[in-house]
């Protein structure tokens, strides 16, 4: 570590390249605390004296742009990238009780496929669609970021298109390849996820790439960019399938819910549901609901039976698609997990169970089983 007197800027690259080192995903920043690491998914604390707020202020100001912390005294929440030696970080500033606090969690730099990240090969799939809604949902720290950069990065090496994405911050950066990929950031670029899609329809684009489907008036613009023939990929924070399309829904006003039924009804085409598992032998491993087009959804979608998706994937298996819970027994069945963390992110717990009574294995020709060794 530095000493005490270094400059702001190298006591915070310091304490990156320590949690770097560590394996951490995440660096919690807190006034008046030592700083906390996130290795494995749990949180650990630094054997380092406490960051005080003068200190904090500084090392955060020595390495934003200036703008960054103008718009942080008047908000109190922001959002940037920081890129140093050691790669990228997404970093959140906000306000809480004690002062001002930061987390950095890394951008992976290491490669982007589909096979480094553990993903079942069919995922590749979610962007052979021409047009239409293109969801990867999951809670926060789950990877969706991540699958949809090795998304945008497998169409930019394949096809030769205008790539657009809208990030709340930019995270990863794309070379233009065979396609040419346009990035704005929400803050830089552009006001408001909404507003940048509004105009994105007038760019030219062939896919366009949303980080978040956080409100009404951006998954409205998401539907209509999805009708006029562009392929929207974007995230949501939700667990499943059919959970992804009653919120699609469900944050319209009742009297809007039967026309945007039929509206996500005739633009929708998958959903990859997916969460992070600590591994028994070390790092994390992908467990994944995979949903795709097929003649029963959109009437599943338009009549307001989003339940019935959860039998639609089961008897979809030879089109690729995967169920969660299954997914999660085979990461138990195959020991790259604790059987027990399994069970714990299993949505019905109980066929779970039985599942694992029976001593699980795939039926047919087993398209989302991983051969080989644990993808760990």
């Amino acid at each position: 570590m530095s000493a005490p007197d270094a400059p702001p800027a190298r006591r915070l690259d310091d304490l990156l390249d320590l949690a770097v080192e560590m394996g951490a995903s995440d660096l919690h920043l807190v006034s008046g605390e030592s700083p906390i690491v996130r290795v494995m998914g749990a949180l650990a604390r630094l054997r380092v004296a406490p960051v005080t707020a003068a200190e904090f202020e500084a090392m955060i100001r020595a390495v934003a742009p200036r703008t960054v912390w103008e718009q942080f005294s008047r908000t109190g929440d922001l959002d940037w990238s920081y890129a140093n030696d050691l790669g990228r970080f997404r970093v959140n500033l906000f306000r809480q009780e004690r002062g001002p606090a930061a987390v950095f969690r890394q951008v992976p730099s290491s490669s982007l496929s589909f096979d480094a990240l553990g993903l079942p090969q069919q995922v590749r799939h979610l962007t052979d669609y021409g047009s239409g809604l293109v969801l990867v949902t999951g809670p926060t720290g789950s990877g969706k970021s991540t699958t949809l950069a090795a998304l945008i990065d497998d169409l930019n090496r394949r096809k030769r298109l205008h790539i657009l994405t809208i990030e709340d911050p930019i995270e990863f950066v794309h070379s233009n390849r065979l396609s040419r990929v346009t990035q704005r950031e929400i803050g830089a670029n552009a006001r408001t996820f909404s507003e940048a899609l509004r105009v994105a329809m007038r760019e030219d684009p062939d896919v366009i790439l949303v980080g978040e489907l956080r409100d009404l008036e951006t998954i409205s613009m998401a539907l209509q960019a999805g009708e006029t023939g562009i392929l929207v990929l974007a995230t949501m924070h939700t667990n499943s399938a059919s959970r992804t399309v009653d919120r699609l829904v469900n944050v319209f006003p009742a009297h809007e819910q039967d026309a945007v039924r039929g509206m996500a009804a005739g633009v929708l085409r998958a959903i990859l549901a997916q969460q992070l598992l600590p591994c028994r032998t070390g790092g994390r491993a992908p467990a994944c609901e995979l949903l795709f087009w097929s003649t029963g959804l959109p009437n599943m979608i338009r009549e307001g039976k989003p339940h019935l998706i959860d039998n639609l994937i089961r008897t979809g298996r030879r089109q690729g698609m995967i169920a969660m819970d299954e997914s999660l027994l085979d990461l138990a069945r195959r020991r790259a997990v604790e059987s027990r963390e399994a069970y714990d992110r299993a949505i019905d717990k109980g066929a779970f169970r039985k599942g694992a009574r029976r001593g699980w294995t795939w039926p047919g020709a087993a398209l989302p089983r991983h051969d080989g060794p644990p993808p760990c």
